[in-house]
């Protein structure tokens, strides 16, 4: 079993690490034609808002309700019925969303006057934002059917796919944004278009791997279908709950709208940064996981259920924790090499660098909630999620309005610093009840040897900090630094912290079979599985 679940997390996470690379060279395009300035700030609310509803309709309650329910027919049901199930999804999904999104280009002046009101102080930023939320909404609708279509590849073990396809929209936005917008005048709503492009390839791109599998039927509108009525009712709830972090960062964005220009694409951009070490590893885990532990509750396998989510936990507390230490001791020197270019300026370096250190710890908290959601929507549980949800951004709102709204006004030199902080806060919430519950209800056991593990961690990671912050110097030094000389820096520095750190594991005594701690797999003579390899 782990074989296979290292297998499948190495290709989603390689395609995913090209995914994140191509993404950052995007973002690095954005910063050096563009800057932090006003067609940042309405560009990135008005990709937010249908990228918000994405991960509630695709990467967020649709794919933690659908991926369990195939996963359950795909065991227990006909072919047929699979794909049946497939074409009633596709036929309902898509209705629905093509009312949303007519209502989003109708509405588009009154969203963007809720999601940041701040823009009404400057009316060529409101309407400029409200031109290109016409052409950004729709990406939703094709974007949340490629996530239906990615659910039925995940649930069949064809991870690389439907990884990859985010991949074309970079590279689709890349193209945009050097080769076309910089070309016209209006550079912002041409990126906006981009947007709508890279839905529309995204789409056309897995349809045929899908027919591949025989389960390409034609989309037709069955809500009371039985397949259809259970994901829905499994997505109701969680739409709110398994996209708490989403709903934090448009609070941010709301918030920040009132700040001084260029908050926003500060807050983006060191999001991005953090996202990009979220996705690597943690997303693409959660992933591959999630099919995983929604066969075993099919077959009441409880022990592996709770093994398997012990695997993964240990493995994000192994990865995640290092990389988070890092951003936090190198968020200049990583932020000044990436994006301290063109349009983007010292000042814009400076004030990203400040969002990155208050993103970095949450970045833990994030990965972490990426892990144990699954464990309740794997058993087809949304209720609990939510509640959870909701506990987690009510601490995110309080502090935006306690602490701040008043730092504003009461003239904080750097507030956007208190947004980041106060979504890590909310991640952390959300981590803690999450697991709890876990462990309240029995579902998930931690096997021996936590505390030796989270105590190697904790030194090897002191250490590589130190490195770190030894070979970060100072910032002025990096802007002053041709970017090859920058690349070359961070990437030996970068090198140097992840050997240390290793280093300092493997000396504490940490091998590769302290992380196997699953049960052997039984065949039903009662002996052990072979086949099955070492358990994760």
């Amino acid at each position: 079993m782990s074989r296979a679940i290292f297998k499948s997390t190495s290709v989603v996470g390689l395609t995913t690490l090209l995914s994140r690379v191509t993404g950052l060279l995007r973002d690095m395009v954005y910063s050096q034609a563009f800057g932090a300035g006003t067609l940042m700030d309405a560009f990135l609310v008005a990709f937010k808002i249908p990228n918000f509803l994405r991960r509630l309709f695709a990467e967020g309650a649709f794919s933690q309700s659908f991926v369990p329910v195939i996963s359950e027919y795909k065991v227990r049901r006909a072919p047929e019925e699979v794909r049946e199930l497939v074409g009633g999804v596709a036929g309902t999904l898509g209705g629905l969303l093509t009312l949303v999104t007519a209502v989003g280009v109708v509405a588009a002046p009154l969203i963007i006057l809720v999601f940041a009101p701040g823009f009404t102080q400057q009316d060529d930023k409101y309407e400029l934002a409200v031109s290109m939320l016409r052409w950004t909404f729709p990406y939703l609708f094709f974007v949340s059917l490629t996530a239906l279509f990615s659910g039925v590849l995940n649930s069949y073990g064809r991870f690389a796919v439907p990884a990859f396809t985010q991949v074309i929209m970079n590279l689709v936005m890349i193209l945009f944004a050097v080769g076309i917008a910089s070309q016209t005048a209006r550079p912002g709503v041409t990126l906006a278009i981009g947007v709508f492009v890279s839905g529309v390839l995204q789409l056309a791109f897995q349809l045929p791997f899908v027919a591949r599998l025989g389960l390409l039927a034609r989309p037709r509108w069955q809500p009371a279908a039985e397949g259809v009525r259970r994901i829905g009712k499994l997505m109701v709830p969680g739409i709110v709950g398994s996209s708490m972090a989403q709903v934090s960062l448009l609070l941010d964005t709301l918030i920040a709208s009132f700040l001084v220009t260029g908050s926003i694409a500060w807050l983006y951009y060191a999001d991005r940064l953090m996202e990009f070490a979220l996705g690597v590893f943690s997303i693409a885990l959660a992933t591959v996981i999630l099919p995983g532990l929604s066969r075993h509750h099919a077959e009441g396998s409880t022990e592996r259920f709770s093994a398997t989510l012990d695997w993964a936990l240990r493995l994000v507390m192994l990865l995640v924790t290092p990389a988070a230490v890092a951003l936090l001791a190198f968020a200049g020197p990583i932020t000044a090499t990436i994006f301290g270019y063109g349009e983007f300026s010292d000042r814009d370096v400076r004030m990203t660098q400040y969002g990155l250190m208050a993103y970095s710890w949450g970045l833990l908290g994030f990965s972490l909630v990426k892990v144990l959601a699954p464990g309740y929507f794997a058993r087809q549980d949304t209720r609990t999620p939510v509640r959870v949800g909701l506990i987690a951004l009510g601490a995110n709102m309080s502090l935006n309005v306690a602490v701040v709204l008043p730092a504003k006004y009461l003239g904080f030199p750097v507030p956007h610093v208190l947004l980041a902080t106060s979504t890590c806060v909310s991640a952390a919430v959300n981590t803690v009840l999450l697991w709890r519950g876990l462990r309240r209800e029995g579902v998930y056991r931690p096997g021996p040897g936590w505390w030796p593990l989270l105590a190697r961690i904790f030194v090897a990671s002191a250490v590589m900090a130190v490195v770190l912050w030894w070979s970060s110097g100072e910032l002025g030094s990096w802007l002053q630094a041709k970017p090859l000389e920058r690349a070359l820096r961070l990437a030996l520095s970068v090198l140097a912290g992840a050997g240390v750190y290793f280093a300092v594991l493997f000396a504490a005594g940490l091998r590769p079979a302290h992380l196997r701690t699953a049960p052997p797999a039984v065949r039903a003579d009662g002996g052990r599985s072979e086949a099955d390899g070492p358990q994760p």
